[in-house]
Formats: structure tokens, sequence, C-alpha cells
């Protein structure tokens, strides 16, 4: 069985992300997506986020089909135990992170960078009034 590893906050979801995980999953068998702990996205995004919290955005994602498990972490070593636990074949992020270090890639066999599609994200649908 061929293992794919997505992660991040996925706080707020848009078609951006369905699209990913639609292009992670056609990459292997099974699909497993890491996100960050509502600690950690304050961390990286500040007091005003998350908007979901972790328990709420586990089950929007198990509720996507293209989706075969969801994963927590609370740290970047967490991150890095997480993925050497489901050791998967491809790691797929986003193409924002070409030229910069990936956490816990080291961990997966190959790196595939997924191109964004339009102008989706998070910060644009939180911008909106």
């Amino acid at each position: 069985m061929k293992k794919v590893w997505i992660n991040g906050c996925f706080d707020v979801l848009h078609r951006g992300h369905v699209e990913m995980f639609k292009f992670a999953k056609s990459q292997g068998d099974f699909l497993v997506v890491g996100i960050d702990s509502d600690d950690r996205v304050r961390q990286l995004k500040g007091y005003h986020r998350p908007i979901n919290n972790q328990e709420d955005r586990r089950f929007f994602l198990e509720a996507i089909r293209f989706i075969d498990q969801v994963v927590i972490f609370n740290t970047e070593s967490d991150l890095i135990q997480r993925i050497k636990e489901v050791n998967p074949e491809i790691m797929i992020v986003g193409s924002d992170y070409r030229n910069k270090t990936v956490i816990g890639s080291e961990g997966a066999n190959n790196l595939v960078f997924f191109n964004r599609i339009g102008n989706y994200s998070t910060t644009n649908i939180l911008g909106k009034k």
C-alpha cells in the first residue's frame, strides 16, 4: 500500500484544500492528513486562530472522501515523529514551500509540490468583510 502524507492547519477549508487532497490521493492508496493542534495554530497564526478547533477540523477532514486518516500534532518534533510512524512513500506540500525547508520531508521517499489553484487561501477568506 502506497501511503501519502500532507499536513497543515486546515482551519478554514476551501476549494484549494480539497483539490490538493484529491491530487494527494491520486498519488497513492492511503492518504494521511496531519493537522496542527489548536495550541500550535495559535503559535503560528496568532491568538485569533484557529477559527475551528482541532476536533471540528478533524471531523471536517474525515468527511472528505479522499482522506483515509487524520492525525493531530503539537510540535515540530511531534510532526516529524508522526511522519516517521506513517512512513509515507510521498509527502505533498504546497508549491509555496519550494526552495524552503519542509519539516519532516526526510521521513518520506518523495517530496511532491502541489501548485496553488486560483487565488484560494484562508488568509483571503478571512480578510473578506
